[in-house]
Protein backbone atom coordinates (compact mmCIF):
# COMPACT_ATOMS: atom_id res chain seq x y z
CA UNK A 1 0.00 0.00 0.00
CA UNK A 2 1.06 3.55 -0.52
CA UNK A 3 1.01 5.89 2.14
CA UNK A 4 1.34 9.96 2.68
CA UNK A 5 2.48 11.28 5.67
CA UNK A 6 1.86 15.69 5.84
CA UNK A 7 3.95 17.74 8.03
CA UNK A 8 1.58 20.59 7.78
CA UNK A 9 4.95 22.61 9.00
CA UNK A 10 7.97 23.88 6.39
CA UNK A 11 10.60 22.63 8.68
CA UNK A 12 12.03 19.56 6.16
CA UNK A 13 14.44 18.52 9.19
CA UNK A 14 11.37 17.46 10.76
CA UNK A 15 9.40 16.16 7.96
CA UNK A 16 12.79 13.64 7.58
CA UNK A 17 12.17 12.46 12.29
CA UNK A 18 8.83 11.81 11.03
CA UNK A 19 9.40 9.67 8.17
CA UNK A 20 12.11 8.02 10.02
CA UNK A 21 9.84 6.98 12.96
CA UNK A 22 7.14 6.01 10.32
CA UNK A 23 9.11 3.92 8.38
CA UNK A 24 10.24 2.04 11.53
CA UNK A 25 7.27 0.38 12.42
CA UNK A 26 5.50 0.09 8.68
CA UNK A 27 4.86 -3.49 7.08
CA UNK A 28 7.00 -4.65 4.48
CA UNK A 29 4.94 -3.97 2.14
CA UNK A 30 4.07 -0.19 2.72
CA UNK A 31 5.55 2.03 0.51
CA UNK A 32 5.93 5.54 2.78
CA UNK A 33 6.41 9.39 1.52
CA UNK A 34 7.08 12.21 3.62
CA UNK A 35 6.54 15.65 2.29
CA UNK A 36 5.92 19.08 4.26
CA UNK A 37 4.64 22.07 2.39
CA UNK A 38 6.48 24.65 0.75
CA UNK A 39 4.06 27.74 2.32
CA UNK A 40 3.43 27.99 5.85
CA UNK A 41 4.59 28.49 9.55
CA UNK A 42 7.87 26.80 10.09
CA UNK A 43 6.13 24.83 13.08
CA UNK A 44 2.68 24.74 14.59
CA UNK A 45 2.33 26.17 18.47
CA UNK A 46 -1.52 27.60 18.54
CA UNK A 47 -4.14 28.76 16.70
CA UNK A 48 -3.00 30.92 14.54
CA UNK A 49 0.17 29.02 13.22
CA UNK A 50 -2.76 26.28 12.08
CA UNK A 51 -5.14 28.42 9.76
CA UNK A 52 -1.78 29.49 8.04
CA UNK A 53 -0.65 25.76 7.65
CA UNK A 54 -3.64 25.19 5.95
CA UNK A 55 -3.46 25.84 2.44
CA UNK A 56 -0.21 24.11 2.31
CA UNK A 57 -1.27 20.92 3.66
CA UNK A 58 -4.49 20.64 1.96
CA UNK A 59 -2.36 21.34 -1.18
CA UNK A 60 -0.13 18.09 -0.45
CA UNK A 61 -3.12 16.05 0.37
CA UNK A 62 -4.91 17.20 -3.19
CA UNK A 63 -1.25 16.22 -4.74
CA UNK A 64 -1.53 12.95 -2.82
CA UNK A 65 -4.74 12.18 -4.23
CA UNK A 66 -3.93 12.75 -7.59
CA UNK A 67 -0.75 10.54 -6.94
CA UNK A 68 -3.28 7.77 -6.01
CA UNK A 69 -2.08 7.55 -2.43
CA UNK A 70 -4.54 5.39 -0.38
CA UNK A 71 -3.92 6.51 3.11
CA UNK A 72 -2.59 9.50 4.94
CA UNK A 73 -1.17 10.71 7.82
CA UNK A 74 -1.36 14.08 9.32
CA UNK A 75 1.71 14.58 11.56
CA UNK A 76 0.70 17.19 13.72
CA UNK A 77 0.00 16.55 16.82
CA UNK A 78 -3.00 19.40 16.92
CA UNK A 79 -4.54 17.18 13.92
CA UNK A 80 -4.57 20.56 11.84
CA UNK A 81 -7.06 20.42 8.98
CA UNK A 82 -7.83 16.50 9.58
CA UNK A 83 -11.89 16.74 8.71
CA UNK A 84 -11.01 19.01 5.79
CA UNK A 85 -8.45 16.42 4.80
CA UNK A 86 -11.10 14.00 5.03
CA UNK A 87 -13.29 16.01 2.78
CA UNK A 88 -10.67 15.91 -0.16
CA UNK A 89 -8.85 12.11 0.21
CA UNK A 90 -10.97 8.84 -0.66
CA UNK A 91 -8.74 6.62 1.64
CA UNK A 92 -8.66 7.22 5.25
CA UNK A 93 -6.78 10.15 6.99
CA UNK A 94 -5.20 10.01 10.59
CA UNK A 95 -3.93 12.77 12.43
CA UNK A 96 -1.09 11.50 15.42
CA UNK A 97 -3.04 13.49 17.98
CA UNK A 98 -6.80 11.14 17.59
CA UNK A 99 -4.00 8.18 16.69
CA UNK A 100 -2.14 8.18 19.99
CA UNK A 101 -5.55 8.78 22.23
CA UNK A 102 -7.11 5.77 20.98
CA UNK A 103 -3.95 3.64 21.26
CA UNK A 104 -3.30 5.21 25.01
CA UNK A 105 -6.86 4.16 25.77
CA UNK A 106 -6.61 0.86 24.67
CA UNK A 107 -3.76 -0.31 27.15
CA UNK A 108 -3.92 2.14 30.22
CA UNK A 109 -6.98 3.61 32.01
CA UNK A 110 -5.60 7.03 32.10
CA UNK A 111 -3.25 8.71 30.35
CA UNK A 112 -1.25 12.50 30.05
CA UNK A 113 0.05 14.21 27.27
CA UNK A 114 3.41 15.97 27.74
CA UNK A 115 3.24 18.90 24.35
CA UNK A 116 5.42 21.72 23.73
CA UNK A 117 4.26 25.26 24.58
CA UNK A 118 1.35 26.16 26.93
CA UNK A 119 -1.12 27.71 24.31
CA UNK A 120 -0.94 24.36 22.95
CA UNK A 121 -3.01 22.68 25.81
CA UNK A 122 -6.35 24.34 24.63
CA UNK A 123 -5.93 22.65 21.22
CA UNK A 124 -5.39 19.85 22.52
CA UNK A 125 -8.09 19.66 25.38
CA UNK A 126 -10.48 20.34 22.65
CA UNK A 127 -9.73 17.57 20.64
CA UNK A 128 -9.96 15.14 23.40
CA UNK A 129 -13.19 16.32 24.16
CA UNK A 130 -14.29 16.20 20.55
CA UNK A 131 -12.82 12.40 20.37
CA UNK A 132 -14.95 11.75 23.83
CA UNK A 133 -11.93 10.64 25.63
CA UNK A 134 -10.91 13.82 27.54
CA UNK A 135 -12.90 11.26 30.58
CA UNK A 136 -9.62 9.12 29.93
CA UNK A 137 -6.84 11.99 29.94
CA UNK A 138 -5.49 12.60 33.68
CA UNK A 139 -3.89 16.23 32.31
CA UNK A 140 -2.55 17.76 29.41
CA UNK A 141 0.61 19.58 30.46
CA UNK A 142 3.14 21.52 28.60
CA UNK A 143 7.02 21.09 28.49
CA UNK A 144 7.61 25.03 27.63
CA UNK A 145 9.54 23.66 25.09
CA UNK A 146 9.28 25.36 21.81
CA UNK A 147 8.75 23.29 18.92
CA UNK A 148 12.15 24.37 16.76
CA UNK A 149 14.27 23.26 20.21
CA UNK A 150 13.08 19.86 19.39
CA UNK A 151 15.43 20.15 16.42
CA UNK A 152 18.15 21.45 18.42
CA UNK A 153 21.23 19.19 19.24
CA UNK A 154 22.04 21.88 22.34
CA UNK A 155 18.41 22.24 23.60
CA UNK A 156 17.61 20.66 27.13
CA UNK A 157 14.51 19.67 25.55
CA UNK A 158 14.50 15.61 26.26
CA UNK A 159 15.14 16.85 29.58
CA UNK A 160 12.27 19.25 30.15
CA UNK A 161 10.20 16.49 28.96
CA UNK A 162 11.13 13.60 30.76
CA UNK A 163 11.22 15.84 34.08
CA UNK A 164 7.25 16.45 33.37
CA UNK A 165 6.36 13.03 32.49
CA UNK A 166 8.22 11.84 36.08
CA UNK A 167 5.65 14.92 37.67
CA UNK A 168 3.00 13.61 35.89
CA UNK A 169 3.65 10.25 37.46
CA UNK A 170 3.55 11.75 40.44
CA UNK A 171 0.86 14.17 40.32
CA UNK A 172 -1.79 12.79 37.84
CA UNK A 173 -1.16 8.94 38.59
CA UNK A 174 -1.44 8.44 34.99
CA UNK A 175 -0.45 4.97 33.38
CA UNK A 176 0.78 6.11 29.57
CA UNK A 177 2.17 9.45 28.27
CA UNK A 178 1.19 10.43 25.25
CA UNK A 179 3.84 12.64 23.45
CA UNK A 180 2.17 15.47 21.85
CA UNK A 181 4.27 16.56 19.14
CA UNK A 182 5.48 14.76 16.11
CA UNK A 183 9.02 16.21 16.60
CA UNK A 184 9.08 13.96 19.96
CA UNK A 185 8.74 10.88 17.81
CA UNK A 186 12.59 9.74 18.10
CA UNK A 187 12.03 10.36 21.98
CA UNK A 188 9.37 7.50 22.85
CA UNK A 189 11.65 4.18 23.25
CA UNK A 190 14.18 5.69 25.54
CA UNK A 191 11.27 7.82 27.65
CA UNK A 192 9.54 4.62 28.13
CA UNK A 193 12.32 2.74 29.30
CA UNK A 194 13.59 5.42 31.35
CA UNK A 195 9.93 6.04 33.39
CA UNK A 196 8.48 2.42 33.48
CA UNK A 197 5.80 3.21 31.23
CA UNK A 198 3.89 3.13 28.14
CA UNK A 199 5.26 6.52 26.51
CA UNK A 200 3.26 6.73 22.98
CA UNK A 201 4.66 8.41 19.77
CA UNK A 202 1.55 9.69 17.35
CA UNK A 203 3.53 8.98 14.10
CA UNK A 204 3.92 5.56 15.21
CA UNK A 205 0.28 5.10 16.00
CA UNK A 206 -0.68 6.89 12.94
CA UNK A 207 0.83 4.90 10.51
CA UNK A 208 -0.73 1.38 12.31
CA UNK A 209 -3.84 2.56 12.15
CA UNK A 210 -3.59 3.87 8.64
CA UNK A 211 -2.06 0.50 7.14
CA UNK A 212 -4.27 -1.65 9.33
CA UNK A 213 -7.63 0.90 7.54
CA UNK A 214 -6.64 0.32 4.16
CA UNK A 215 -5.75 -3.29 4.47
CA UNK A 216 -9.27 -3.53 5.76
CA UNK A 217 -10.47 -2.17 2.36
CA UNK A 218 -12.37 0.89 4.59
CA UNK A 219 -12.44 4.28 2.76
CA UNK A 220 -13.83 7.54 4.11
CA UNK A 221 -17.09 8.10 3.89
CA UNK A 222 -18.59 10.50 1.60
CA UNK A 223 -21.83 10.66 3.64
CA UNK A 224 -22.63 13.65 5.61
CA UNK A 225 -19.80 16.19 6.73
CA UNK A 226 -16.57 14.33 4.80
CA UNK A 227 -18.56 14.73 1.33
CA UNK A 228 -16.27 15.96 -1.58
CA UNK A 229 -15.99 20.21 -1.76
CA UNK A 230 -18.88 21.80 -3.68
CA UNK A 231 -17.60 22.84 -6.91
CA UNK A 232 -17.96 26.71 -6.76
CA UNK A 233 -15.36 29.50 -7.49
CA UNK A 234 -12.81 30.60 -5.29
CA UNK A 235 -11.07 33.72 -5.86
CA UNK A 236 -7.25 35.51 -5.71
CA UNK A 237 -4.23 32.98 -4.81
CA UNK A 238 -6.93 29.94 -4.60
CA UNK A 239 -8.69 30.42 -7.62
CA UNK A 240 -6.29 28.39 -9.57
CA UNK A 241 -7.75 24.86 -7.47
CA UNK A 242 -10.78 24.56 -9.78
CA UNK A 243 -13.02 22.62 -7.25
Amino acid sequence: MRLLLVNPNTTSSMTRKIEAAARAVADEGTTLSAINPLDGPSSIEGYFDEAYSLPGLLGEIRRGEEAGFQGYVIACFDDTGLDAARSLATGPVVGIGEAAFHCASLIAGRFSVITTLSRSVPAIEHNLTKYGLAARCARVRASEVPVLALEAATSNARMRISDEIEAAKREDRCEAIVLGCAGMADLAADLSARHGLPVLDGVACAVKLVETLVSLGFKTSKIGGYAPPLPKPYGGRFAADGF
